[in-house]
């Protein structure tokens, strides 16, 4: 039964040219600005120090730069007296030891070497292919299967829709410059996932309309449809979000970019779950016959 009555679909040309612009933001600024890439992908060394006193971080940069080390980054990791430090293409296997030196011999604080960790560049440039190439495999793969079990045209709306969700969220890692590494990838994946899965809802309860409502146009069944699943879909993102939110403020530095993914995956997801794919299906101009097969012809008796 139908508890609400919002006339999604009224507002269909409003959120296309929303989506457009969140498109177009995003596409800009990875064409202009690009991504900034994590040492998995790019290649470098990561050493992560303790250190027993807050230092000031401008002046763990200056004493690191004053001794050779460029393409510094120096950040607080979890807490003020956790520092990392980033080197891009640097891949000496004793780099963390000898930077733990300097930082040891030239400072006036005692620090402790937590880890060291450091990737190759040839490892970095794989390891961003292959995470392109299973980002363009999972759509397919998802493609494959709701055309199958449903129709072309879902399938294609539902493929459209998961693009829009990871080009926005690519988007928006882009144009704030923040860190993108394998959780991010590995977020993205999930939000792929989720987004799906909220999609095949509406358009499993769309498929089922269409062999119900036998008199009710597809604009008003695609607006019944997406207000009775609306309350699961709500139900779903924010019991998720609630979790996300615990970790993107409590889980540590460690995992703050993936939950930061998912927040801004789930978000845009839901949005297109509603709006996206069931606005493509109208533009395609989804009815019951694409669904429903016509009945077969009875054969004629050949009998004289």
């Amino acid at each position: 039964m139908k508890v609400t009555n919002i006339p999604f679909m009224a507002m269909r040309k409003i959120v296309a040219a929303f989506s457009v612009a969140l498109i177009l933001i995003s596409l800009g600024s990875l064409a202009t600005k690009g991504l900034q890439f994590g040492l998995d992908f790019t290649g470098g060394t990561l050493i992560e120090v303790a250190y027993k006193e807050a230092p000031k971080l401008d002046d763990v940069r200056e004493l690191l730069g004053q001794n050779g080390y460029s393409d510094v980054v120096v950040q607080n990791f979890g807490s003020t007296t956790d520092v990392v430090v980033r080197m891009a293409n640097a891949y000496t296997p004793t780099l963390g030891d000898e930077v733990l030196s300097t930082l040891q011999n030239h400072g006036s604080n005692e620090v402790t070497l937590q880890r060291s960790e450091f990737v190759g560049a040839q490892v970095g440039e794989e390891l961003r292919e292959q995470g392109g190439l299973g980002m363009l495999l999972a759509l397919a793969i998802v493609m494959i299967y709701v055309a199958v079990r449903f129709q072309f045209k879902f399938s294609l709306a539902s493929v459209i829709a998961l693009i829009h969700d990871v080009i926005i969220t690519l988007g928006f890692f882009s144009l704030f410059e923040v860190e993108f590494d394998l959780t991010v990838l590995a977020a993205l994946l999930a939000v792929v996932g989720y987004s799906l899965n909220d999609t095949i809802v509406v358009c499993d309860r769309i498929r089922e309309n269409f062999r119900i409502m036998r008199d009710t146009t597809p604009y008003d069944l695609v607006n019944d449809s997406i207000n009775q699943t609306l309350d699961r879909t709500l139900i779903t993102s924010m019991t998720t979000l609630f979790v996300l939110v615990v970790l993107f403020f409590l889980g540590g530095e460690a995992i703050h970019n993936f939950s930061m993914a998912l927040l801004v995956g789930i978000i845009i997801g839901t949005y297109s779950s509603i709006f996206v794919a069931a606005n493509l299906l109208l533009a395609m101009d989804v009815k019951r016959e694409d669904l429903i097969p016509a009945p077969k012809e009875e054969l004629e008796d050949d009998l004289p």
